[in-house]
């Protein structure tokens, strides 16, 4: 599969890696789930999948044994080769349910530099 290498590509990302342990430490967005929780591959005909230097945007599919549906990963960095950051990441499930996984809270781009 030609597209597998991209995605694995993006799963080493650290904006990739820092969204799923945002939704490990969401007790109840894993409860909806169900155990096990699976990653699954990124569909890269979605639109929503969109990286640059400075930004990146992620639809990552998600399942569990309950119900299933896509980890919405928006992040940000100051500049080429710095540190990517978190600025928002959400659990949407098939059923319209939302439950937000993180969401920074910093009003500029020092204080989140600093973390």
């Amino acid at each position: 599969m030609k597209n597998r290498g991209f995605t694995e590509t993006f799963s080493r990302a650290s904006y990739y890696q820092l969204a799923l342990e945002q939704l490990h430490n969401r007790p109840d967005a894993l409860e909806a789930l169900g155990t096990p929780l699976n990653i699954h591959y990124l569909q890269l005909t979605d639109k929503y999948n969109f990286v640059d230097i400075a930004n990146a945007q992620l639809k990552i599919p998600v399942s569990g044994s309950k119900s299933e549906g896509h980890l919405y990963v928006s992040s940000s960095r100051d500049a080429p080769f710095k540190r990517w950051h978190l600025e928002e990441v959400f659990l949407e499930l098939k059923d319209g349910q939302k439950f937000p996984v993180f969401k920074h809270s910093g009003e500029n781009g020092d204080e989140v530099k600093k973390e």
